[in-house]
């Protein structure tokens, strides 16, 4: 099965992250209203973009989610995000970048970071990604759509700490195909996650991958 995704989503009308039909996206804000919770640590105040020419992953499943936080003067924050979990990640040209504001003095400050640019791409191993924004072109093998979240086995399990309804909505599939990717994120984890090629920079003002 293919199914290909184009366009961003805000909150006021929060979409599921590369679904393929509007009948799960209205399941995730079911899964949104049980409380389902994603990262097992408190994000930051700031959330990331990312671009990546290419991501290949395999064992991918996904959920609705909240990531519960802090805004940047340290009050209590929740953010809704679709959290999407691969066994195995290959990343091409990836650009994450993040932008923090109003530094005395030096005022916005940004941070880039750059991987898998050459002949050998980022790689990943149990990833998973909280996001909030998403554009790309998608393309699925072997897509089940519905899934109860406690079934969904084609993925990595739900992270330690985590906390959801396992009779939620979830979907999974064999092998996905992301290309063009544009995202904002609130938190990235993985089992192990290898940059190749790695550069790190910082530079005043806003300068950011998208």
């Amino acid at each position: 099965m293919e199914s290909q995704v184009r366009g961003g989503t805000r909150w006021k009308r929060f979409a599921v992250v590369m679904v393929p039909s509007v009948a799960a996206t209205a399941a995730i804000g079911v899964a949104l209203a049980q409380g389902a919770l994603a990262a097992s640590f408190s994000v930051s105040g700031q959330s990331f973009k990312v671009t990546t020419d290419q991501l290949v992953g395999t064992g991918f499943s996904q959920y609705g989610a909240l990531d519960e936080g802090y805004t940047m003067d340290g009050k209590k924050a929740v953010h809704p995000v679709a959290v999407s979990s691969f066994k195995q990640a290959t990343i091409k040209n990836l650009c994450q970048s993040v932008v923090t504001p109003n530094i005395p003095v030096l005022g916005n400050v940004s941070l880039i970071l750059r991987a898998g640019q050459g002949a050998k791409p980022v790689e990943a191993q149990n990833l998973y990604i909280d996001v909030a924004d998403l554009s790309a072109d998608a393309t699925f093998e072997n897509i089940d759509i519905g899934v109860a979240a406690k079934d969904a086995s084609k993925g990595p399990a739900m992270r330690k700490g985590e906390s959801a309804n396992p009779y939620g909505f979830a979907q999974q599939a064999d092998r996905a195909i992301l290309s063009d990717v544009k995202q904002t994120a609130w938190a990235t984890t993985a089992g192990t996650f290898k940059l190749s090629g790695l550069k790190m920079s910082l530079s005043t003002g806003v300068k950011e991958c998208y």
